[in-house]
């Protein structure tokens, strides 16, 4: 096959839909991920790249790692995997890929159809885990279009191709469903995380700094804690933290006249100097010229 990968300006590689790979030359593929790589033969193991094409994995298998848009997804059997173009991807060495991939060249479905199915809804998570019944579902509708793809001695070409279009609608129609309802279920779980996480650290940033604490506290894990609050603030919870520790030490230095030790220790830092420090690092001034400022 010909290597027609390109490399951006950052360096990584984008690998191309490998038409002459898929049955009759259609602009898709269903193939066993057991089976070797699903698109590219020179697709690198362990090193990031690129696809210029929509993937979905099926997972058989498990527990599998994959690093998309570099945050690493951990699947196992049941999950899926929805990779859009131009996202950036790592398989990795230490997993071994069970199950079914599909992948789709864009273009190959109808603008109306692109639409009604999200195809290009980058917002929507890649990791999805339906229930048993919207598995089976899924199951039913992929192994379906499998069986159309490898079929080609019944229909004419385009016939041929018109079914697999239609097949494919409605295995993307039941997936672009899940992905939105899972969407909405991350987000309400990470409204909830993020207003407990808020109102402890309103109750708790004069004592408490650390993430690890907060987050035995409210039964979650860091993990959860972290993709909790970057969705609804786009910083880490460390981050967050922090900003309240400096507003409230900003409203001590400002309209209060206690020392400077002891306006770090109202905020957590038993150590005047430590307090300083921290301050600095995060507006570029000490407290004391803060506090000159605005008198």
């Amino acid at each position: 096959m010909v290597d027609k990968t390109t490399q951006d300006g950052d360096g990584i590689r984008t690998y191309p839909f490998p038409v002459d790979l898929s049955v009759c030359g259609v602009g898709m593929q269903v193939v066993a991920m057991n089976s070797g790589l699903p698109w590219h033969q020179a697709a690198p193991i362990g090193r990031v790249h690129r696809i210029d094409f929509h993937v979905v994995m099926l997972f058989t298998g498990g527990p599998v790692t994959h690093m998309v848009d570099f945050a690493e997804y951990e699947m196992t059997a049941g999950d899926l995997l929805w990779i859009r173009p131009g996202q950036v991807h790592r398989f990795s060495r230490a997993s071994e890929y069970h199950g079914t991939a599909l992948t789709m060249q864009p273009g190959f479905l109808p603008r109306a159809t692109v639409e009604a199915t999200g195809l290009y809804r980058y917002e929507l998570p890649p990791l999805l885990r339906p229930g048993p019944a919207q598995l089976a579902g899924l199951q039913a509708a992929l192994d379906q279009l499998r069986r159309e793809y490898e079929d080609i001695t019944t229909l004419p070409l385009t016939l041929h191709t018109a079914v697999l279009q239609h097949s494919l609608t409605a295995f993307l129609l039941r997936l672009a469903h899940l992905a939105v309802s899972s969407a909405e279920a991350t987000r309400e779980q990470a409204d909830t995380t993020f207003t407990r996480f808020r109102d402890a650290v309103e109750k708790g940033f004069a004592t408490n700094h650390s993430v690890s604490a907060y987050a035995d506290a409210l039964g979650y894990s860091r993990r959860t804690l972290v993709r909790a609050v970057r969705a609804a603030t786009g910083e880490t919870p460390k981050g967050f933290i922090d900003k309240r520790v400096i507003l409230e030490a900003r409203r001590l230095l400002a309209h209060t006249d206690l020392p400077i030790g002891r306006v770090g220790a109202a905020v957590g830092f038993a150590d005047a100097a430590n307090f300083s420090k921290f301050f600095h690092q995060h507006t570029d001034t000490t407290p004391a010229a803060f506090r000159a400022e605005l008198r």
